[in-house]
């Protein structure tokens, strides 16, 4: 299992949102390059970045600064805004190993299969759930569309790994939807990212348990409730 610090980032900004809201949002560094460096620095392989104005105008508004996280050498994954293939195209030669696909993929699944075929793994998707059911744009709507259902298409499909966000628990610090990702990994062959509201180490060793393929670090670790340092730690423990 692999643990995902999140930099969040809007006008330039490293930033953390509460549950989607954009007029609840913390900043927590002015260089979302440097707070990158210091997750290398604590011995993280991986990072998870997302243009949060991107995921407003469907344009690449962060893509400098993320391409130059790119350039660390992390796994990196990168989503917000992403709704075509120049854009993918764009972050891959950059050097990220995931693309993440959001709105994009609900609304056109057929888009999703078509990238599949020309990406392979390099495609994710973000699956964002509201009661079960998908939440788009910026969380902003809610569609007519079951979660898990969308998720056993996306295996299908072949897409190479499914980032599942309960959204009443993001940024809430009230701890994760295990049930949720139980279930998720009953999908056999999905490779699941769980993200929304990590707070403790014993839910990364459930995580581990259910082999859950990664999971996404945010605001306790920001808040100092869940350091990197002790989240890796946790991971790594046997």
């Amino acid at each position: 299992m692999k643990i995902f610090p999140a930099v969040d980032i809007r006008g330039g900004k490293a930033v953390r949102l509460t549950q989607g809201d954009y007029d609840k949002m913390t900043v927590y560094g002015d260089d979302p390059y440097s707070v990158a460096c210091g997750f290398r620095e604590v011995g993280a392989e991986c990072v998870h970045t997302v243009d949060l104005d991107g995921a407003l105008t469907g344009k690449p508004e962060n893509a400098e600064v993320i391409s130059r996280i790119a350039s660390l050498g992390l796994e990196l994954e990168v989503g917000g805004g992403i709704r075509d293939r120049e854009r993918i195209e764009m972050y891959l030669e950059a050097g990220a190993k995931r693309v993440i696909l959001g709105t994009v993929a609900a609304e056109n699944p057929a888009f999703v299969t078509e990238c599949v075929k020309a990406y392979g793994a390099a495609i994710a998707v973000g699956v964002d759930a509201r009661d079960g059911k998908v939440a788009v744009r910026g969380w902003k709507e809610t569609m007519d569309k079951d979660a898990f259902a969308f998720c056993e298409f996306l295996r299908d499909a072949g897409v190479g790994a499914v980032i599942y966000t309960d959204i009443s628990r993001d940024g809430k610090l009230l701890g994760m939807n295990l049930a949720a990702y139980e279930r998720l990994c009953g999908i056999k062959g999905l490779n699941v990212i769980a993200s929304g509201g990590l707070t403790r180490a014993d839910e990364i060793a459930a995580l581990k348990e259910m082999k859950v393929y990664g999971a996404i670090l945010g605001k306790a670790m920001y808040d100092g409730v869940l350091p990197l340092s002790v989240a890796l730690a946790a991971v790594n423990e046997d």
